[in-house]
């Protein structure tokens, strides 16, 4: 079935991103360990060659830094997936 011009398509990406909390008190964590802690990455090779793609973006803009650190209130987008880094349960709240 042919598309129609103009029909429009249905958005995969959710309303809200999925929460990634940092661990204990840590202020921040690598933008290439939160890749591989989601599972958007298998190893931090594929983390690597993703970020250096320009597959990743942070706060809306490509970032092309590994160790780029990411805060609490940081969103990460990677292939229609979204997370925003928010405080650990033992971090001060901001």
């Amino acid at each position: 079935m042919a598309k129609r011009p103009g029909k429009a398509t249905r958005s995969t990406t959710p309303k809200e991103p999925t929460a990634f909390p940092l661990r204990g008190d840590a202020p921040f964590i690598e933008l290439q360990q939160l890749l591989k802690a989601v599972g958007a990455a298998d190893t931090g090779g594929g983390a690597k060659v993703a970020i250096q793609e320009g597959e990743v973006r942070v706060n809306g803009a490509v970032e092309v830094r590994r160790s780029r650190k990411l805060v609490p209130g940081d969103v990460v987008v990677h292939k229609g997936r979204w997370w925003k880094v928010v405080a650990g349960a033992n971090a001060p709240a901001s």
